[in-house]
């Protein structure tokens, strides 16, 4: 995905045999140019091409190279940000639109799963919300009215899951949810897609995206040109837009863990719990003799946090003081989740652009059904096909019910340029420690430091190349990130690992 290429750190998924495709070597023409070959991106190319348009696909890493490798792949209609909540925001209707829209998502990538013969471990499964220590049942009570006026009338109340080990108490009961093994989908997915004729380019940036109304342009960093009649930025939070989105979402960094277990010791199903930030678990079969419990939490906004490991161990202590049969913990990583401030994502005609310019980004936690959702409704405005949830997911509305959030958000990021004022975390790079990074004060300027882990220093200018805040390091993830709108590069050259920013950050003294 373009500027969503990050770093795989020990991630049981990197294990999927994901196709790679040559560099873009040439100027281009087709009918629809998409940038970025994470879910969204992906699927959108391959509805498109099985509707007869021919589709460039273009990424500046490999294909699911970012955060869509970082899922844990949950398939789900029981959103995070509770039914009762998207009533508020959206009312009724908008609610019920989002159920069927995810549901629906759920159901095209079976569809698209048998139709292209793809192995990636898909399977149906029950998922379970449940009530975090100490709190109330009664928002269950609150989110079964309001799932069933969604008409998701098959969800029901359960007093306790179908698991002995562990007394979860009182849960709500979502049947006929989804996993599969994200790396896997996305290869056949990818092959699918070239077998209709489709072109797909990994390693190659995009530097300009523009359209006029009738011819879409994108440029890359080689300087060839894709011309077509629409273009779609599917980069997990948009890298062609300055402000109009980005003040609309938050980017949030979720943390993951993967436990060894016995095979077949903790039963398949789905697990969430209403805590906040608030946990998410499920089992893969890894081979013959155990499984992997996946448990992710621990969410904090990106670039204001250094606690990594201590976020980790509370996941670890969470999942053992729940799951006794755990082993050991052979796994950890995290992603990254754009928050919208009303809780569904941007998926449409890019604001204050040309109307042949579209985006698909803030997942909200669900990334796998908001990413199929985009291919879905995408491929409908390009052929002017009339759908239902284009209004729920228009990237230009403006959620006056979700004031408040927006405000907040936005305090936020006004509140992280404050560090132009501050003196830096060291005073020579001297400081900097073999595979650690800090941020210098170097006269009136912010120097980014990071010193590799044979010796090496390289130095950057610490002004994110976005809207100018100064970036942090992330430890463990080894790459320097944006508090305000959660760009991401890498410490050794300065690429972007993910957007909004489109330019790397420039060597310090430039």
């Amino acid at each position: 995905m373009e500027s969503d290429s990050g770093r795989t750190t020990s991630v049981w998924m990197a294990t999927g045999d994901v196709p790679e495709f040559g560099q873009l070597a040439h100027d281009a023409g087709a009918d629809v140019c998409v940038v970025g070959a994470g879910i969204a991106g992906l699927t959108t190319a391959y509805l498109l091409a099985r509707e007869g348009k021919s589709v460039v696909v273009l990424d500046d890493g490999p294909v699911a190279g970012g955060e869509t490798a970082r899922t844990t792949a949950h398939l789900v209609n029981a959103l995070d940000d509770r039914y009762y909540e998207l009533e508020r925001l959206h009312g009724e209707r908008g609610a019920r639109l989002a159920a069927e829209s995810h549901t629906a998502a759920v159901d095209q990538i079976e569809e698209i799963v048998e139709r292209e013969g793809i192995d990636c471990d898909f399977v149906r499964l029950d998922g379970y919300l449940f009530v975090g220590p100490g709190q109330s049942t009664e928002q269950l009570g609150w989110e079964l009215r309001a799932a069933h006026r969604s008409g998701l009338t098959e969800v029901r109340y359960v007093e306790r899951l179908p698991f002995d080990a562990y007394d979860f108490g009182a849960a709500l009961h979502f049947p006929y949810q989804g996993q599969f093994h994200i790396l896997k989908y996305m290869s056949g997915l990818a092959r699918a897609f070239t077998n209709l004729g489709g072109r797909l380019h990994t390693q190659t940036h995009a530097d300009k995206i523009e359209g006029d109304g009738e011819t879409a342009r994108v440029t890359t960093a080689e300087g060839h040109v894709v011309t077509a009649a629409a273009v779609v930025v599917a980069t997990n939070t948009p890298v062609n837009d300055l402000v109009s989105i980005h003040t609309k979402q938050a980017p949030y960094r979720t943390y993951v863990v993967g436990a060894r277990v016995p095979k077949g010791s903790v039963p398949r199903m789905l697990l969430w719990d209403t805590e906040d930030p608030y946990h998410y678990v499920r089992t893969q079969s890894v081979s013959e003799g155990h499984d992997v419990l996946i448990v992710g939490g621990e969410d904090h906004k990106t670039g204001q946090a250094e606690d990594f490991d201590e976020r980790f161990r509370r996941l670890e202590e969470w999942t053992r003081g729940r799951f006794p049969m755990v082993e050991s913990f052979d796994y950890r990583w995290s992603g990254q989740v754009m928050e919208p401030v009303d809780g569904l994502g941007f998926i449409g005609r890019n604001p204050g652009d040309a109307e042949n310019v579209y985006v698909a980004t803030g997942d909200s936690g669900n990334g796998m059904t908001h990413g199929t959702i985009a291919g879905m409704l995408i491929r409908d405005l390009i052929l002017g096909r009339d759908n239902a949830w284009a209004t729920l997911y228009d990237p230009s509305r403006i959620s006056l019910r979700a004031g408040g959030e927006y405000a907040r958000e936005n305090l936020n990021v006004a509140a992280q340029y404050a560090d132009y004022l501050t003196g830096g975390e060291v005073s020579s790079p001297d400081e900097v420690a073999p595979g650690t990074g800090a941020v210098m004060r170097r006269g009136l300027s912010k120097v980014a430091l990071y010193r590799d882990d044979t010796g090496a220093l390289h130095e950057f200018s610490a002004v994110c190349t976005h809207l100018g805040c100064v970036v942090a390091f992330n430890d463990k993830e080894k790459s320097w990130d944006c508090p305000c709108h959660g760009s991401r590069y890498d410490p050794t050259d300065g690429h972007v690992l993910n957007g909004p920013a489109i330019e790397g950050l420039s060597p310090a003294g430039e």
